[in-house]
């Protein structure tokens, strides 16, 4: 079958199919948001993370938790800076931790010492004392808390955390750090930058003494969840960096970041967005928004956790902290530094960040590089058209069977390059795709081709087997209801003596013998695939070769045959059981040139067959009472199954017919016929050829020796009597053999 005969046969799935096709292409380019598939794309991407998390407990970075215990034994939050200068002196000094970052902000003053109060006394009330003045510039140096923690800062690998504000705040509060780029660094390109409005940062002391300072916004997806960290904001035209990307750099001793380019576009090319950023040898992948994917180890304790209150009390072992990456941050509850992650509902900030520098550090961070939107496009038109190709032409189960395999191998294909090539594709749109496309064709199968079954099994149902009416539904070309000539074969079958039958039953009686009789036959056909025609009264007419073709057609209409005379026997035990008379049928079979197709009125339509080789096997039917035989075969029929063992009857010439047929009775299956049988049937073929020449009394020795053998076989009888004839009324040198029938 080619495409254009595909698409004539299956147009309105392909047609469907291709709808869902352009659907998602547009979703992926931009021109058409789909929210639905944007939060399954994250559901995705949650699921393949938590499947494929390393694990494990990163001992390089620790992080010093103001928790809960901390809280209760050192005092509420905000803690006095004097406090948090002995936090900071002890970790360098007692611990020599290698990098101190905070994610916390100082931008207030703290004015806990009291030194404020003694200023206000000085201006309000003694602005002229001398002495006061002295005394409190001597007691400066021990009560200004936020200089004490300014030079605990100094000479120091201390990162300070800050935020921005964004969208319609625009207030500003301490003092930023340095850039990492100024204006003018991406001149000429086109990078959709996540922009503030305002900030709030650490007091220009702190802020001054400390190495380094680095946002901790997260970039929360609109599901509330934190996937990603931008990390670089830019405000007025500046560009700051992340506090885990200051830490990491401090912590290797990287002096600037740089900007990373596609592989041979250089700085001063345009190009659609940065590709990552550089710190030293560590790369960091960015996407459009230059927001990175956090690489998280695991869940919540993926780091080791230190109660601050055991640093200030030395209750710490210096070995857990000795050169190692500190972060100071909050588990507890009240102070709002908890996020919902992909890993767990609820999720330090803290280790957000600490996940972060580790994935710096090992260059360990998945990427979602700017051609993943041309592999994702490319994927779902290559996939989507196979798809809308192969579903309709296949089974149920082998398009679910392929379906379920396109499933496997891309999801497969994504972890695969998600483990070994720390790449993120796109995968909710390609599942959709094949889940929709797999659909259309099932539900358009089963509410649309169904119904077309429905109509074939309306007009073919009580008369072909049902496996018939699956292969026409699958293959409608393969039939047609127009009248045709075909080579078929044609079955009538009658019961002898139906009206004395009936005459001895009441009608509620012979109603139900009959369905009874006609069930298990109709079974019968309906199981050599064949096709019922039309019951009539007692009679069955039935054909082979449509409306499916077969070239099996006589073998089939031969083996029913002989089907329905054994079915009969087991009737006869049951409906004796019942007290009902005994049944026996006949049955003519003939094969030929049939007329096949719907005819009738408009008023009333039926698929049935015509012609002279139909009235032919009517006419072998009415003849098996003659021969005292259950079955006759024309010659015909005979030819197209020569595996069979046949007793020639006769030559015949049945009223309207000019041309003689011979006709015969089907025995058994070659291998299945015995001696005795064997060495019968040649004696019986021998006197045939004596009763033809005319031989009369050497045919009638013949028969009456097979009589003696065969006494039951009535054909001996009726040659015996038609020599008796013969003699009497001899018919001439001129005689053919044709016995002529002159009645139907």
């Amino acid at each position: 079958m080619n495409i254009l005969e595909l698409l004539s046969r299956h147009g309105m799935r392909f047609a469907l199919s291709i709808a869902i096709i352009v659907l998602m292409l547009l979703n992926t380019s931009g021109v058409l948001s789909l929210p639905a598939l944007h939060r399954l794309e994250n559901f995705a991407y949650d699921v393949r993370l938590n499947m494929l998390m390393p694990g494990g407990v990163d001992e390089r970075i620790v992080i010093i938790d103001i928790d809960e215990k901390s809280l209760r034994e050192q005092g509420r939050w905000p803690w006095s800076r004097n406090k948090l200068a002995d936090l900071v002196d002890k970790l360098f000094d007692e611990y020599q931790v290698r990098v101190l970052g905070f994610d916390v902000v100082f931008a207030e003053k703290d004015e806990s010492s009291g030194l404020k109060n003694l200023e206000d006394i000085k201006t309000k009330y003694l602005p002229f004392n001398n002495a006061f003045n002295l005394a409190i510039e001597s007691l400066r140096p021990q009560l200004d808390y936020d200089q004490i923690f300014a030079l605990s800062l100094r000479d120091r690998n201390v990162v300070l955390g800050y935020f921005f504000l964004r969208d319609t705040q625009s207030s500003t509060s301490g003092s930023l750090p340095l850039p990492s780029f100024i204006g003018g660094s991406f001149k000429g390109k086109n990078i959709n930058f996540i922009e503030a409005t305002g900030y709030g940062a650490n007091l220009e002391v702190l802020q001054n003494n400390a190495q380094s300072a680095g946002h901790f916004n997260p970039d929360p997806d609109q599901d509330g969840i934190s996937r990603r960290i931008p990390m670089l904001i830019k405000y007025q035209d500046q560009m700051y960096e992340a506090l885990a990307v200051a830490v990491a750099r401090a912590a290797i001793g990287a002096p600037k970041m740089l900007a990373g380019y596609a592989e041979g576009l250089g700085v001063n090319q345009k190009y659609a967005g940065l590709e990552w950023l550089k710190i030293g040898n560590k790369r960091i992948p960015v996407d459009g928004n230059v927001s990175t994917l956090i690489p998280y180890r695991g869940p919540q304790g993926s780091f080791t956790y230190v109660s601050a209150t055991d640093v200030l009390t030395k209750k710490v072992n210096p070995d857990l902290l000795h050169n190692k990456i500190v972060l100071v941050g909050t588990t507890a509850a009240g102070l709002m530094d908890l996020r919902a992650t992909p890993v767990q509902n609820i999720y330090a900030g803290v280790e957000i960040h600490a996940n972060m520098i580790a994935g710096i550090l090992d260059n360990n961070i998945k990427e979602q590089p700017a051609y993943t939107l041309g592999a994702e496009f490319l994927l779902l038109l290559v996939l989507g058209l196979l798809l809308a190709i192969l579903l309709p032409i296949l089974s149920p189960g082998w398009a679910t069977i392929c379906a379920l395999i396109t499933t496997s191998v891309v999801i497969g294909f994504n972890l695969a390059i998600w483990q070994y090539a720390n790449l993120v594709l796109p995968i909710a749109s390609l599942l959709v795709l094949i889940g929709l496309i797999y659909l259309v064709n099932m539900s358009y199968g089963f509410f649309v081709e169904s119904r077309g079954k429905r109509q074939l099994a309306g007009l073919f149902g009580q008369y072909v087997p049902p496996e018939l009416v699956d292969e026409m539904s699958k293959n409608p070309q393969a039939f047609s209801l127009e009248g045709e000539s075909r080579e078929m074969t044609v079955l009538f079958s009658d019961v002898r003596g139906f009206t004395t039958i009936s005459e001895g039953l009441d009608p509620k009686q012979l109603t139900k013998l009959m369905n009874e009789f006609l069930t298990p036959m109709t079974h019968v056909i309906h199981h050599s695939r064949g096709t019922i025609d039309k019951y009539m009264g007692d009679a069955i007419m039935a054909f082979w070769g449509a409306p499916l073709a077969d070239p099996d057609h006589a073998k089939h209409a031969l083996q029913a045959a002989m089907d329905m005379i054994a079915a009969l026997g087991k009737l006869q035990q049951e409906f004796a059981a019942k007290g009902w008379p005994p049944i026996n049928i006949g049955v003519g079979l003939n094969s030929g040139l049939m007329t096949v197709g719907n005819m009738g009125s408009e008023f009333r339509m039926a698929y049935t067959v015509m012609g002279d080789a139909v009235n032919l096997g009517s006419r072998l039917e009415s003849l098996t009472k003659n021969y005292g035989v259950n079955i006759i075969v024309s010659e015909f029929t005979k030819n197209l199954v020569p595996d069979f063992v046949y007793r020639e009857l006769d030559v015949v010439r049945v009223k309207g017919k000019a041309e003689p047929v011979s006709i015969y009775e089907p025995i058994c299956h070659e291998p299945d016929l015995d001696k005795p049988a064997k060495d019968a049937l040649k004696l019986y073929k021998e006197a045939l050829k004596l009763y033809r020449n005319q031989n009369w009394d050497l045919a009638e020795m013949q028969l009456l020796n097979l009589q003696k053998l065969e006494p039951q076989r009535y054909v001996y009888e009726m040659y015996i009597m038609r020599i008796a004839y013969f003699r009497q009324h001899p018919p001439g040198d001129q005689w053919d053999g044709v016995f002529n029938y002159e009645t139907k």
